[in-house]
């Protein structure tokens, strides 16, 4: 509440207060001095209570409670019990007060007879006492913050922060479930739970809530299922046969109970209350006896209301207290119904209905009401009703739609024949409205109050559906739901508000249709969609204020306080005040009610309803204080006090109060608050809200009186056509979210008048955007309908409806022209809303004006004034561009308007003038261009083609060509030369093409350029764009679409583009083609699955590397060329499980497997290594299977054909002629195991009998002939290992930019290496999950080109070394590459069924080749290193010892193997490792043998003592150890060697000795044995005590008792593999010696013969 003052006005003009009372003209009100601005004020019956800014109260009138009486009355004393705190708000009942902090305390003074003031033992209260609102709910419990009070007779409400009610005092308008009054401690309205309550207000006896619709933003406010009192469920679900109903109208029978000294003939009224019998919930309830149950029934089920059903008693009454006496269904017998539907839909035209005008269908609802109750309650009424009143609409979606309300129940849900009169005479339209109206909003908002409180039918009978027969009609969105804006939500005041009212009803002041007390909240259903933005109550009447600035009224109106003739009246009806007047305050007294009014000027003006008061009246009042007044409400007083008023007068002395901001009444005064008008600023405050609720009430009108009834016409889809009619409910859905938006600013304007009158909280500030939005969008939705004629269809409908001549039309219209055609009047209407653009730029100016310049506020004024400045000259050219485009279509050839003539498309220029013509064209040739803001029109004859903008480029042909005024037109298919035919020309069509262009581009919802409004600024548009375009030229692009970047005219950079086959292309595109990396995804309609491509394409091809997965579940990975396989690849086909595994990796010409490859059959347990051609095993080749079977030698399609050798797992071995697999025929040599061998020729296949005409032979008989055959040499017939992996190598050397291997630039070979590691690194990055931090650093280091030119040094050896390692690391560099390719095709030779090991040579000397072939790609790339075997310079001092390789200062070491450049000593560290597993099993193999015996004999001569072991081996007594040093350093003495000593001599050598398994390399292994030998010499001189040189004599039995004790299982295999892949220039070094002695070792243990 509190204001910060403006900085222009003068603290004493704001906030003054007048009082008077009555009506007559002699009436002058008397001013009250305060000592600061009033910002609230309160009246009781004959006190009241002001808050003036800063937060003081003050009392005036009669305080009985006070101990002393105060002199004066009328003058106003403070209330000194507050000072300290800062009041925000106040309230005044009959006899007490209340007061609100600031931090939402509650203090209560006054009268407490009741528990009014909430606080016990005290008949009144005299100062200003604290009162806690505790919520029990928490364990400790909170005090609740509270917002505002309502205090009326004997009670007070509270509505909290939390938006819930607290009530405490005496009475059923409590709404407590209580049975003993007063109820002196706040407690919590449970009927409310999980609902917003906006604002209370509160009657002598009875309460008032205004609540605001459930509504999506409500749902996550958990539900209350249990009542807090009973226990009981509230929720309850009953099935029956073709519905189930959920009910919430539970009922706590630990409600009210009357106390004595009430009047008992109340009672049967009071306790029939619930709004559901409570026989919705599984048991009868044990709380009553049947007879009430009955009542109760019946009650509900008449809507609440009206005299019990005469005939009913018979049906209702049964045992069990429920009613049943009709048959099973819920639903009355057919006849009833249709008798009901009847009568309705007969009364239904009846405007001005007397007061019995439907009471004939009473006999129908009573047989309705008694089937009915125990089932639905009241609503099944309401549900006839809806159905009845073409209310069977399709539910529209909401964010609510989900709880499954059906489609037919909608609107207003009243039962009872007054409420259904009310709503008849509501106005005219309200019937017409039922089919569209404001469906949405009644629906949404039906539905969301039966989410919530009165409960829930989920399901109506279908039959009932089909019973009543009507057709149902489209519904269209005319109400946006909670705010049509999300952020708005909270900010903009809703209007979709119900009013709920309990307490007593004598007087009709509930507004339920009956004098009828509550217990408990009931809504008002009369009232849902009224829009109600605030409630007052008098002491028996009560007034509703709507959004549109109506005034309802209800209750007693003994004195003409309800501004109607209806007395008393039970159902809200609106007061009477003449056309044009709009009330935005009301306020209740005892008996008399004051509204405040717009009138034709900004000055509000004053309305006074009820009662006069005669001076000297109020004594003769006063009879006894603090009496209740009800008992006094005499027939004499009124003659006595003078008559009251037939309908509002309007107070005469109001027009020179000034600009009143707020009305109140109570008990029998009235009181205004007004403002001195300073600067104008209060003026300009009062004049922006008054033509804001103007305006909305002209909308309102429009929407109720024209759009509504021109949707609901039943010719009016016929009359239209889908599209116009689409576009018209388009426009009235965006009118309706504008009248909306309009609504609740109206309502907030209001609100700050009320309150705080200053600009800081203008929503049309804070807010802007939304009400720019709101109006362009529906600008623009006028405009599509203009577009399409919209107005000329509409004319028909119109004048059918309104007459010929439209007087209503012209007048909402507002029209200027002389004599308007419909057409003209419905324009001028749809186009009204948007001019209301400049009174906002106008208001808003003017309200800057009060402003000094340099202050914030101005600021703020006046930037948005500008922005609704420019939106009005934005809305204007819009309006203009729909006319212009509109009157083109209309001279435009017909038969391509119907296929151009778009909703949103707008003209921007066009040729028919021959101000463009096509360059060459013939001379009778017609063509004609336009410009769309979307497209650009290319029309001939009879055809036309129509080129999107977003993929149009126009450039100016340069002026020295032949053609002087020429344009080149680019789009994708086409290219256009045109000709302009003059400078000027040529220049506005560039400018309005490339400003449509950049438009288009721009956004679809920006405005279109019209050619009047050259903007001079020359714009471009980007020659690169994003866009999406369909191909229709035949080619290979017909019909598809692509969607991605563009680069003039052709699709350049990242895109997609799909087929309509179901072909997609995802990926980079240069030059309209697919290249670089991309995605492909075509369907395989035999197998209904996708082929799937991904990898790098080339001018449209997928070309490079890739993986292409095939429907058949194959998938290829590898290289391509002209989309063929071409290159390496792999292809595997199947799973494990299906019917055909198997892999194939190797090379692969045009889509063929020609070249050398390994194919792995898994399901015949077989593989083959050699040569194919088409798809075909050719040339040399080698078997495995997995049964042993090793074969060398031809094969031709695809067979063993030709010379061969065949080995079986026994070294059975066959040379000769084959046929077919394993299928021997004509010539050959068959060798057994044994030596023995048969010649001759044979026939048949192996494994089965062998026919077989030869010789046998038995060799060792003649030892001469035995070395030729034993010694067969394998490998003659098999691919040599250079031929192996060729295609490898060539990617690897076309990757570097060489076409054949060795002849390129080196240069250009890092350039390229530079690139692919940049743009590698680039893809990753935007993936950088993919990388691991070590990777990335690699990559970094890698992107530097090392120095590749010039002398290598040993430094530079070691760099390159270095280098070669991290580019091996990592897959984006090219040796990286060639290497990972190298290991996975090795691994899928000698792995599985290719670990034999008679393929133990071919793999070594497959390594042997990579290692040759990988050294001429290092030393193409680092052209200096010397060639294998070369040498590399020393970095000694004296140059000319540079070619000795073992300078003199070496001592015992071997030359380093760094100082001779070879590609094992480079390379090997690098491969070796990856390839160790396959190449090591190959080795254990072929050695399996020896490494038997080997072992065997490890094992036994282990079993010896140190000793022992070593007196055996004939080691020379000096050599052994005497003692040894122990474990721990600490103990110095050593420990002796026993004869019993084990594993303890030369422990260090043999520990070195064993690490020789964990090494790879041979140079690594070579150096162990060299640690070793080390270590033995070191051991040796420690017992010498002095240096000590070697013999091999003394040498050899040490070093063979190290290598027998380290235990080495598969030595045979190591020594094996360091001699096939030693170094050559190491064998005759000091290595080589060392490792000839370990082999001499592995030799000696297996011959060792042990005695």
């Amino acid at each position: 509440m509190e204001r910060k003052s403006s900085e222009d006005d003068g603290g004493g003009e704001r906030g003054l207060l007048h009082t008077w009372k009555g009506y007559s003209c002699s009436v002058t009100p008397e001013r009250l001095l305060l000592p600061g601005p009033v910002l609230q004020v309160a009246l009781g019956t004959r006190h009241g209570v002001l808050l003036v800014e800063g937060g003081q109260v003050y009392s005036f009138g009669e305080l009985p409670w006070k101990q002393s009486q105060v002199s004066e009355p009328s003058k106003p004393t403070l209330e000194g019990a507050l000072s300290g705190q800062r009041v925000v708000s106040i309230a005044a009942g009959s006899f007490h007060s209340g007061a609100v902090t600031e931090d939402g305390g509650v203090h209560m003074w006054g009268d407490n007879s009741s528990g009014q003031c909430g606080l016990s033992g005290l008949s009144s209260v005299p100062n200003p006492t604290p009162v806690a609102l505790l919520d029990s709910d928490n364990a400790p419990p909170l005090t609740v913050p509270v917002l505002e009070l309502a205090c009326g007779g004997g009670h007070t409400l509270a509505l909290s922060a939390q938006r819930e009610v607290w009530a405490w005092g005496s009475g059923s308008q409590l709404g407590l479930n209580v049975s003993v009054f007063p109820v002196w401690k706040p407690q919590k309205v449970e009927h409310f739970a999980g609902r917003c309550v906006l604002q209370v207000a509160c009657g002598a006896s009875h309460s008032l809530a205004l609540v605001r619709c459930l509504g999506p933003q409500d749902l996550h406010r958990p539900p209350v299922d249990k009542c807090r009192q009973c226990h009981q469920l509230l929720y309850t679900m009953t099935d029956k046969e073709d519905h189930v109903i959920i009910s919430d109208g539970h009922y706590c029978p630990l409600g009210v109970e009357l106390t004595e000294d009430e009047d008992p003939a109340l009672t049967q009224g009071l306790k029939t209350e619930p709004s559901l019998p409570s026989h919705t919930s599984p048991s009868p309830d044990p709380f009553s006896d049947p007879s009430q149950d009955s009542e109760k029934g019946q009650e509900s089920a008449l809507g609440n209301g009206g005299p019990p059903a005469s005939g009913s008693d018979s049906s209702a009454e049964s045992k069990e207290g429920s009613v049943s006496g009709v048959k099973s269904s819920p639903y009355p017998d057919e006849q009833a119904v249709k008798e009901y539907l009847k009568k309705l839909t007969e009364a239904e035209p009846v405007t001005k209905p007397s007061a019995g005008a439907l009471t004939s269908s009473s006999s129908a609802l009573n047989s309705l009401v008694a089937s009915c109750a125990s089932a639905v309650g009241e609503r099944v009424a309401s549900t006839y009703e809806a159905l009845s009143l073409k209310k069977m609409m399709t539910y529209l979606p909401s964010g609510v739609a989900r709880s499954g309300v059906p489609a037919g129940i909608t609107g207003v849900l009243v039962g009872d024949t007054t409420a259904e009169r009310v709503r008849l005479e509501d106005s005219t339209q309200a019937k017409k409205s039922s089919s569209t109206g404001d469906i949405r909003e009644e629906e949404a908002e039906g539905l969301r109050r039966r989410l919530s409180l009165p409960g829930l039918l989920s399901q109506v009978s279908p039959r009932l559906l089909r019973r009543a027969g009507r057709p149902r009609m489209r519904a269209v969105d005319l109400t946006p739901l909670g705010g049509a804006f999300p952020e708005a939500q909270e900010v903009f005041p809703t209007l979709q508000t119900e009013v709920w009212s309990w307490g007593q009803g004598e007087d009709g002041q509930l507004g339920h249709g009956d004098n009828l007390a509550r217990l408990q909240p009931l809504c008002i259903k009369s009232l849902n969609s009224k829009e109600v933005v605030r409630v007052e109550a008098g002491a028996h009447h009560s007034l509703a204020l709507t959004a549109q600035s109506q005034v309802f009224s209800w209750g007693s109106n003994t004195s003409g306080q309800l501004g109607h003739t209806e007395s008393p009246s039970t159902v809200p009806r609106l007061a009477k005040l003449s056309e044009g007047i709009r009330v935005w305050d009301v306020s209740a007294g005892e008996k008399h009610t004051l509204l405040l009014a717009d009138g034709d000027c900004y000055r509000p003006i004053i309305y006074y309803s009820g009662q006069q008061v005669k001076e000297g009246a109020e004594e003769s009042h006063a009879k006894e204080q603090g009496q209740q007044e009800e008992e006094e409400e005499g027939g004499g007083e009124e003659q006595r006090a003078g008559g009251y008023t037939r309908q509002p007068v309007l107070l005469p002395f109001c027009i020179d109060l000034g600009y009143v901001s707020n009305v109140f009444a109570g008990g029998q005064r009235c009181v205004v608050l007004l403002d001195r008008n300073v600067m104008g600023f209060i003026a300009s405050l009062h004049e922006l809200a008054a033509a804001e609720r103007k305006f909305y009430c002209k909308l309102s009108n429009i929407k109720t009186q024209i759009i509504r009834p021109l949707l609901e016409l039943e010719s009016l889809s016929s009359a239209l056509g889908p599209v116009v009619l689409g576009l018209l409910q388009t426009v009235a859905g965006r009118f309706s979210l504008l009248c909306h938006l309009t609504g609740q600013h109206a309502a907030s304007l209001t609100g700050n008048l009320r309150r705080v009158r200053d600009v800081k909280s203008l929503l049309v500030l804070e807010h802007a955007d939304i009400f720019l939005d709101s109006y362009s969008e529906y600008c623009s939705a006028v405009g599509n309908l203009q577009v399409m004629g919209g107005f000329q269809t509409l004319t028909k409908p119109s004048i059918d409806f309104f007459g010929k001549s439209p007087e209503l039309l012209k007048k909402l219209s507002e029209c200027s022209e002389e004599t308007p055609t419909v057409a003209d009047l419905l324009g001028a209407l749809f186009y009204l809303p948007t001019r209301h653009m400049h009174e906002y730029g106008r208001l808003l100016l003017k309200l800057a004006t009060c402003f000094e310049v340099t202050s914030d506020d101005y600021q703020r004024l006046q930037d948005s004034c500008s922005k609704f400045e420019a939106l009005a000259l934005k809305l204007k050219r819009k309006r203009k561009d729909a006319e212009y485009t509109f009157h083109f279509w209309k001279t435009f050839p017909g038969k391509m308007t119907d296929s151009l003539r778009r909703p949103n498309r707008r003209l921007i220029c066009e040729s028919s003038n021959k101000a463009l013509t096509l360059q060459n064209a013939g001379r009778f040739s017609v063509n004609w261009f336009i410009v769309f803001n979307d497209a650009l029109v290319h029309a001939q004859f009879s055809t036309h083609h129509v080129f999107p903008l977003a993929t149009l480029w126009v450039e100016p042909i340069p002026e020295e060509n032949s053609s002087p005024y020429g344009l080149k037109l680019i789009t994708p298919e086409e290219t256009f030369a045109l000709l302009a035919s003059s400078p000027t020309e040529k220049a506005k069509w560039l400018r309005s093409i490339n400003q449509a262009v950049e438009q288009a581009l721009g956004g679809a919802g920006q405005d279109t350029v019209s050619i009047g409004s050259g903007s001079s600024q020359k714009t471009e548009p980007p020659v690169s764009r994003t866009a999406s375009y369909t191909f229709y030229k035949e080619g290979r692009l017909k019909e598809a679409k692509y969607e991605g970047h563009w680069l003039s005219g052709k699709p350049n950079g990242s895109g997609v583009l799909k087929w309509p086959d179901g072909r997609i292309y995802t990926g980079t595109f240069k030059n309209g083609l697919e290249d670089g990396f991309g995605e492909f995804v075509a369907t395989n309609k035999t197998l209904n699955k996708n082929d799937q491509y991904q990898g790098h394409w080339k001018d449209g091809k997928m070309h490079g590397l890739g993986t292409y997965s095939y429907a058949s579940g194959e998938v290829y990975d590898g290289c391509f060329q002209d989309s063929m396989r071409h290159g390496h690849g792999m292809l595997r086909s199947g799973k494990l499980n299906t019917s055909s595994p198997s892999v194939f990796i190797g090379q692969w010409l045009q889509d063929k497997k020609t070249g050398y490859g390994v194919f792995d059959d898994i399901t015949k347990g077989e593989k083959y290594m050699g040569m194919w051609q088409d798809h075909q095993r050719q040339g040399n080749g080698v078997v495995v299977t997995q049964f042993g079977l090793y074969y060398e030698g031809a094969f031709k399609e695809n067979k063993m054909m030709g010379t061969g050798i065949l080995l079986s797992e026994d070294d059975t071995t066959y040379e000769g002629e084959f046929s077919d697999d394993w299928t021997l025929n004509g010539k050959g040599v068959l060798t057994m195991p044994n030596a023995d061998y048969l010649e001759g020729s044979f026939n048949g296949e192996w494994g089965s009998g062998l026919k077989v005409t030869g010789s046998y032979f038995k060799p060792h008989l003649f030892d001469t002939d035995k070395d030729k055959t034993r010694d067969m040499k394998l490998g003659r017939l098999c691919v040599c290992a250079e031929d192996k992996w060729q295609a490898v190598f060539e990617e690897c050397w076309s990757e570097l930019g060489c076409e054949t291997p060795g002849q390129g630039e080196n240069w250009k070979a890092w350039e390229n290496i530079a690139v692919a590691l940049t743009t590698s690194r680039r893809l990753i990055q935007d993936s950088p999950e993919a990388l691991s931090r070590s990777h990335s650093r690699t990559l970094e280091s890698l992107e530097v080109i090392p120095q590749h030119e010039g002398p290598i040094t040993m430094e530079r050896y070691h760099t390159i070394r270095l280098y070669l390692i991290k580019a091996c690391d990592t897959p984006l560099h090219s040796l990286g590459r060639l290497l990972e390719t190298l290991v996975a095709v090795y691994r899928m030779t000698y792995v599985g069924v290719g670990a034999n090991r008679r393929l133990l040579p071919q793999a070594v000397n497959e390594i042997k080749s990579y290692l040759n072939r990988i050294f001429l790609i290092v030393r193409f790339l680092f052209p200096d290193l010397p060639e294998e075997g070369g040498l590399i310079p020393e970095p000694t001092t004296n140059l000319q010892d540079k070619r000795e390789p073992g300078s003199s200062d070496a001592h015992l070491e071997s030359p380093k193997p760094g100082r001779v450049a070879s590609s094992s000593a480079l390379l090997l560290p690098v491969l070796l490792p990856r390839l160790y597993p396959p190449l090591f099993t190959l080795y254990a193999l072929d050695k399996e043998k020896e490494d038997d015996v080997y072992w065997e004999c490890v094992l036994r001569l282990n079993k010896q003592p140190d000793l022992a072991l070593l007196a055996f081996l004939g080691v020379q007594q000096k050599f052994w150890p005497v003692s040894i040093p122990t474990p721990t350093p600490e103990l110095a003495e050593k420990q002796q060697v026993l004869s019993s000593t084990k594993d303890a001599c030369f422990a260090s050598a043999v520990e070195t000795l064993q690490q020789i398994s964990t090494t790879f390399t041979p140079s690594d292994k070579l150096q162990v044995i060299q640690l070793t030998f080390e270590e033995i010499t070191q051991a040796v001189q420690s017992l010498l005590k002095q240096d000590f040189l070697w013999s091999m004599d003394d040498l050899f039995p040490v070093f063979l008792y190290v290598v027998l004790r380290a235990r080495i299982r598969n030595l045979g295999s190591e020594v094996s593999l360091i001699e096939d892949l030693m170094d050559p220039c190491v064998q005759h070094g000091e290595h080589g010696i060392m490792f000839t002695t370990l082999k001499a070792c592995y030799y000696q243990i297996q011959h060792e013969k042990i005695t």
